[in-house]
């Protein structure tokens, strides 16, 4: 009898891929048709309800994580390096990534090869939680970018709008919780993965 086969465990079980970080594995979680945000479960590997999206912000690309990394450590001192704050950790998840196309695909749960065109030095809570954007690899309208300068402003303008906004709620006030301290390129995105597959090796691969 044949061994049964196991899904693989999209954060743990899926390789990043041989030209990581120039072309990378991403999976990806939720789509902008989606109407509930879904998050990748921890412990199972399988997606789960995260909340029902309540409000009109919709997430405006594929949106997911790189597979063998963590924001941790390495993560909050290279922003610290670069903001000048202090007492910035990673937020413990797998580093978050954004990939732009053109073919709306419409569901999530999929693997995608994604280029990282730059980032998001994203703070929530004096936690570091960098968003990488990328582009899909061979697509037909985004696949040719290679830098986020590359970008449209307006397309810049609306990835940013949706992460300083995504966590508010209607009538709420107050300082808000989620800042992005800088807009970076490219090589500046890739040091940062290289960053969270370091802090994943320290804490999953050295236990």
């Amino acid at each position: 009898m044949k061994a049964p086969q196991y899904k693989s465990h999209p954060w743990h079980g899926i390789s990043f891929g041989e030209k990581f970080p120039d072309l990378l594995t991403a999976f990806i979680e939720i789509v902008p048709a989606d109407k509930v945000k879904y998050e990748i479960d921890k412990a199972s590997g399988w997606l789960k309800v995260d909340r029902p999206q309540l409000f009109s912000n919709v997430v405006p690309a594929l949106y997911g994580f790189i597979p063998q990394t963590l924001c941790d450590i390495e993560v909050g001192k290279f922003c610290m390096a670069k903001t000048g704050k202090q007492y910035i950790n990673g937020d413990q998840d797998p580093m978050d990534i954004l990939v732009l196309e053109e073919k709306n695909i419409q569901n999530g749960g999929i693997l995608i090869q994604a280029i990282p065109i730059g980032g998001f030095r994203m703070i929530d809570k004096n936690e570091a939680d960098d968003k990488i954007i990328a582009v899909m690899k061979d697509d037909a309208v985004y696949g040719n970018y290679r830098d986020i300068n590359e970008l449209s402003e307006s397309i810049v303008n609306r990835l940013k709008h949706y992460f300083l906004t995504y966590k508010d709620l209607p009538g709420s006030s107050g300082t808000r919780k989620v800042e992005i301290a800088a807009v970076y390129g490219r090589e500046e995105a890739l040091e940062v993965i290289r960053h969270s597959a370091v802090d994943y090796h320290n804490r999953f691969q050295l236990a």
